[in-house]
Order: structure tokens, then sequence, then C-alpha cells
């Protein structure tokens, strides 16, 4: 059945991407603050990479799980995405709030395990939202978008950090396993951003009903047995996986790199500048969040730029020179001991940040049907949370013993692994649609 999605204009698709503000200011926090927190609560710096295992598994286990479940939901008063991810930014919110509270170090890993569950279940069936609502033509303009408001999102957590450190960091605490005042203005802020951004996009957006067909899909599926029914998610990835287009399998290898990498720079970043600049952990912290900011700023600025960029040269090769854009970047930073010429090296990788935040989920969404996507998009962030997964279980011997337990090493060795990424992304062929608009 022929399934057409009107036109929407640009302040509607503006609209209905605002929730990822909060849910990316959520990951921001995690990527910049989240170590230092652990620092601060007496964590080794070998012991970074296990500590953050939660966002994998939770990853690993949430995203393709709500995928299937918001595929087979259909609510005429809430629709089909938005109860998910609705109940994922409540989830979050409440952690943000009581993250810098944390006592003690196990405290702290807990409540991220609780944080991931919600910022996975916010985030998964919100990129098949954006896919369900928006026709073909404009499903770059759409993710894209999204790629503006992770940068958004990111940049504000970064700001505030930055901004409250100066103000309030006066007590440079590092050593005595107290959080520091200033951290809790960040989290805070981030608490009413996760639910009141995601509150504007559920009521500005309504969703497009299900056609007949996926309704008496959605239908049966509910009046199935409660076994059944517990066990159909797992079914659904089951047979995705086995008849996942071979784009997809491509991509896997991509991300595995990429992904791998990328938690490498946001783990050893602060202890990079601890190292290279002789700070102590709140100055590192500071450093690394100007770090994002300023990546997070030009993601903000290049994002739609690369709209057009995509259809005049195609996905693939703008996805890929930014991979190698990123790693230039990489194996520039630890040579560079000015703490304002550092911030250079971030306009590439803001530019590979947007274009990996972007160009994977359209090309993806055009190579999936419809009544799928959800259960697509998770296995996709699966291919994120994959390689982010291995990273936590490997990186802190290779960290080591491999490395001498230098920092420099550990940023180096993200870049040599971009490059590997950039290699592979050439080898992507862009996906024609097989969904019917």
């Amino acid at each position: 059945m022929k399934l057409t999605k009107p036109k929407l204009s640009f302040w509607q698709i503006f609209n209905m991407n605002v929730g990822f503000l909060g849910i990316q200011y959520s990951f921001g926090l995690q990527q910049t603050a989240i170590n230092p927190i652990f620092l601060y609560l007496g964590a080794p710096e070998d012991m970074l990479p296990i500590l953050n295992i939660a966002g994998p598994v939770t990853g690993l286990v949430v995203q393709p799980i709500i995928g299937a479940m918001s595929d087979k939901t259909w609510s005429p008063r809430w629709g089909r995405r938005k109860p998910y991810f609705l109940i994922g930014a409540i989830i979050g919110s409440i952690c943000l709030f009581a993250f810098p509270t944390s006592p003690v170090l196990w405290f702290a890993v807990g409540l991220l395990w609780i944080l991931d569950v919600g910022n996975n279940m916010a985030m998964e069936p919100y990129r098949a939202f954006v896919g369900d609502k928006l026709p073909e033509k404009q499903l770059s303009l759409g993710y894209q978008m999204q790629s503006l408001f992770v940068g958004a999102g990111i940049l504000l957590a970064m700001g505030s950090i930055v901004l409250f450190q100066k103000i309030f960091g006066a007590e440079a605490v590092s050593d005595n396993g107290v959080i520091p005042t200033w951290m809790y203005y960040s989290f805070s802020l981030g608490g009413i951003l996760s639910i009141s951004t995601v509150l504007w996009s559920v009521l500005k957006t309504p969703e497009i009903p299900p056609s007949e067909e996926e309704l008496s899909e959605i239908n049966a599926a509910k009046s199935k047995p409660f076994m059944e029914r517990v066990w159909q998610p797992f079914n659904e990835i089951g047979l995705a996986i086995r008849e996942m287009p071979k784009f997809m399998w491509k991509i896997s290898a991509v991300y595995l790199f990429q992904w791998y990498a990328l938690f490498v720079y946001w783990q050893y970043i602060t202890p990079l500048f601890m190292k290279t600049m002789g700070y102590g952990i709140s100055d590192a912290a500071s450093q690394s969040a100007q770090m994002s900011l300023t990546y997070n700023i030009v993601t903000m600025v290049v994002a739609l730029a690369l709209v057009p960029l995509t259809l005049k040269f195609g996905g693939k090769k703008v996805y890929a020179f930014s991979l190698i854009g990123t790693a230039i970047a990489l194996f520039s930073i630890p040579f560079i001991d000015n703490m304002t010429l550092v911030l250079a090296p971030m306009v590439l990788f803001g530019i590979g940040w947007a274009a990996m935040m972007g160009i994977p989920y359209t090309m993806v969404s055009k190579a999936v049907p419809q009544d799928r996507r959800g259960v697509y998009m998770g296995i996709l962030n699966m291919m994120i949370v994959i390689p982010m997964g291995i990273e936590t279980l490997t990186f802190g011997l290779i960290y080591k013993y491999l490395l001498g337990g230098n920092a420099i090493n550990a940023i180096l060795f993200a870049g040599v692994f971009f490059i590997i990424a950039a290699l592979l992304a050439f080898r992507l062929n862009e996906p024609k649609s097989e969904i019917n608009e």
C-alpha cells in the first residue's frame, strides 16, 4: 500500500527535533563530566573504560527492544514513538538531578546505568520518529536537523561546565573525594532540559497514524498471549538481523572503528590535559569541555550545510572525508600545549561529528521498510554500542600494557582507528529507497 507523507515546513521539522536538545545535553554530560566525577570519587585512570560499560550494555539491550516495541505500538492519543521517548526523558531527568550528589563511586556508577537506560529509551524511537514523519526528499534535512540539535545539546552541556567552573570552581577539589559545587548546576540544568524539550516536541508534533495493514498487525500483536508478546521484540530483532540489507553490514564495519575511537577520546581527553598541560582534574575537565564546546559549535554551523553537499557529492564521500578530518584533529591535539591553539583541531572534529550524527541515519532510513524502521534503527544503534562495549572491556588493558598508561598514546590510537573507519566508509554504496512514498 502506497504511503504518502506530506511535506513539512522548516519550522515543523525544527519543532519535531527540539527534544533531541535535552537528550543530547545529557549525553554531553556523559562525554565530559561523568569521567571527572569518577576521578573525583577515586577511580584510577585504567578503570575508566570498564566503569563506562553501562552505555554499551544498555544501548545493546534497550535500543533494539524499544525499537521493536514501538513498531508494534499505536495510541490515538499518544502515538507510536512518543510514549517511549517521553518516559525515557523522565528517567533521564531524575538521574541528572541525582548524579552530583553521589557520595561514593559505586553510587555514581549505578546512576550511570539508570541514566543510560533513560537516554537510550528516549533516543532510539526519536530516530525512527523522524523517518516516520518525513517524505524521502526531506530525510536528509530531518536527520541533519537532528545533527544540529546534537551539536546544540552538547554545546549547552559543555558551555555550562565551562561557565560554572569559571564562576564557582575556586575550590578546585581534586583529591578528597568530593564533587565540586559547580558540577551541580550543570546537571540540574540538564534535568530541566531533558524533560522540557521532549515535551515541546511531543506537544508540537502529531504522529502519522499507521495504515490499515499496519494497524491490523499491531492489533494482532496485542491479542497474542502474554508470553508471546514478551518474546515478540526479540523475535523481531532476530528476523530483522537475518533479513538486514547488505548496506547495514558494511556500515557496521565503519562503526566498529569509529565508535571505539570516539569512546577512547571521550574517556582520555581529560587525562590528556592533565599530562600535556599539567592541569588538575578540575581545570582539565574544564579544558576538555571547551574542546567539546568548540566542536559542537562547528557542528551546529555546518550540520545543515552538509545537506546540499551530500546531495551533490553523495553521502559516502562526505562521510568518509569527514572521518579523515577527525583523524587529523586527533593526531594534532597531543602536540599542542597552548589552551587556545588546541581548540583549532576541533573545527575538523566538529565537521566529522556533524556527518556522523546525520549521514548514516539518512542512508539507513532509505534502505529499510517503514513498518520495521524502529527495529532497524535499534540495530543500527547496536552497531554503535557493541564497539563501545568492546572498548570498555579491552582498552583498559591496551592503555596499561601497550600504550604505557599514557593518555597521549590513547588519543593517537583513536586517530588511527578513524583512518581505518574512513577507508571502510569509501566502500559504502548509498542504498536506493525500499520505501514507497
